[in-house]
């Protein structure tokens, strides 16, 4: 199975066949795709204007839209490596039991879904890279009651996702399912209480 690096090069390749350089494109999804592969794949069609169905696609723009992919997905992976070796760290120091937030890193480990969108037409408008950066600048502060992608406070609470986690906090700003670890509790848990209240109101 060729990896992340192979499939680039396919699509940088003007020797291969265009079908094939697209096909290349959506198979490098498979490897790193923040938002989920079709939610990605729609915001890269929409970045740099070609159609998701687009067969023939202008290869500059195939590229280009990979150049965007491999510079975010540069930053998620120095993030991972920077979490790994504090990981390291805390183990030599006898924190053997991991932190909360841990279980949602293995879950994304690779960059799939760290920034989850359950409809694949609602993703922030902001270059890949640019909410990676805005999403491990939140991951190494403190949690927070905003988005860290688009800093709004309208985070309400889905039960029903299409996509594990099949339940949690979503941005109704940007379409993020935010990551557990950027929030406070209490901002958790007021948004899972609004949502109790909105079933019950809806049942009365």
């Amino acid at each position: 199975m060729a990896g992340f690096r192979s499939l680039a090069r396919q699509v940088r390749d003007p020797r291969c066949d265009l079908a094939l350089r697209r096909y290349s494109l959506r198979k490098c999804l498979e490897r790193f795709a923040p938002y989920g592969h079709r939610a990605t794949w729609d915001h890269l069609c929409a970045r740099h204007g070609f159609g998701p169905e687009d067969r023939s696609p202008d290869p500059a723009k195939l590229v280009a839209a990979l150049d965007e992919l491999e510079r975010a997905r540069d930053i998620w992976l120095a993030y991972e490596e920077e979490f790994a070796d504090r990981r390291k760290r805390e183990k030599h120091d006898g924190l053997r039991r991991p932190p909360s937030g841990d279980e949602w890193h293995r879950n994304v480990w690779g960059g799939n879904g760290v920034a989850r969108c359950d409809s694949p037409r609602e993703h922030p408008s902001a270059p890949l890279d640019e909410v990676m950066r805005r999403l491990v600048t939140a991951l190494a502060g403190a949690p927070g009651a905003h988005c860290p992608v688009c800093g709004t406070s309208a985070i309400v609470w889905r039960q029903v996702l299409k996509n594990a986690p099949w339940a949690g906090p979503v941005c109704t700003g940007c379409g993020i399912v935010v990551p557990r670890p950027v929030l406070t509790d209490d901002t958790v848990a007021a948004a899972q209480q609004a949502a109790r209240h909105t079933v019950l109101a809806s049942v009365a």
